[in-house]
């Protein structure tokens, strides 16, 4: 499969379906509903270039309109995750561009973010080895993260001359550890290590290595195996609420609890309860 009209560069030619999307700068794949980003530069850690930055965006953007996808796992070939924007191909040529330049870039890398966050599937990050700068930033933007305990994250951003509000840093840390922690790692880029990552809620669990993603994998059948209308309902929500007060909160998700009971997946794990059966849910 190749690419749409007005999308030359990571279109695709049936929105609602994407398993048989060809990624030109990472791996992708499709199975049982549950779709796998892998970042696939093994030798250098996984950078991401512009390419790959411009490509995660349309496919996170594409995810909007998958009808095949109910669940995503984000990870990185070998035994690291993500080493962040590539010294050679990202770093040095952003030395040579003018602001208007600059800006074009820093805004698409925060639309990168935009997409993982407004897809309705939830993103799962199964994060091992080193896990730094923008890297940082793609497990940030996840769902939820799975790591091991020789796991580095380092939002290294200040260690570059660069302030730590890179791709919604200052928005999102502080949301998942807390004003304090967040200010520590974003102003002083030091590397948070696996078991203290999950002690501060960084990572939801710890894996063995070589059970990481298996374990993300199982965790991402599950949730694509659920009523995956209603998992896009309680991310839209988990997402819209941060700016909404409890009262405002509370009406909007009346709202949409009311909505999910239109739904055929309520009405059908009501009659699979009553039956003492378990629900097979349709995502509708």
């Amino acid at each position: 499969m190749r690419y749409l009209p007005g999308e030359p560069q990571h279109g695709f030619n049936q929105p609602d379906r994407i398993a048989d999307y060809e990624a030109r700068n990472f791996l992708f794949s499709v199975r049982a509903g549950v779709a796998t980003v892998t970042l696939n530069r093994p030798d250098r850690k996984n950078p991401l270039t512009f390419e790959s930055y411009a490509e995660l965006r349309g496919l996170f953007r594409a995810m909007a309109s998958a009808e095949d996808v109910h669940a995503v796992v984000i990870t990185g070939a070998g035994e690291n995750f993500c080493s962040g924007g590539d010294v050679h191909e990202i770093i040095g040529p952003l030395t040579k561009l003018d602001m208007p330049g600059l800006l074009a870039f820093t805004r698409m890398t925060g639309d990168v973010v935009k997409a993982m966050r407004a897809c309705s599937q939830p993103v799962i990050a199964a994060v091992d080895g080193v896990c730094a700068g923008a890297g940082a930033i793609l497990a940030m933007a996840a769902d939820i993260r799975m790591g091991t305990a020789r796991s580095k994250t380092a939002f290294l951003f200040t260690r570059v001359g660069l302030a730590g509000c890179d791709m919604g840093a200052c928005a999102l840390l502080p949301r998942l550890i807390g004003q304090g922690r967040a200010s520590e790692l974003l102003y002083t880029g030091r590397a948070l290590g696996g078991e203290e990552a999950e002690r501060w809620g960084f990572f939801n669990r710890l894996c063995a290595p070589g059970d990481l993603l298996a374990q993300a994998l199982s965790l991402a059948a599950d949730l694509a195996a659920g009523p995956t209308f209603a998992h896009g309902m309680t991310k839209k929500m988990l997402q819209q609420e941060w700016n909404m007060g409890v009262d405002e909160a509370i009406e909007a998700e009346a709202q949409a609890q009311a909505i999910c009971m239109m739904t055929n997946d309520f009405h059908r794990a009501y009659h699979a309860f009553v039956g003492k059966q378990k629900p097979t849910f349709e995502g509708n």
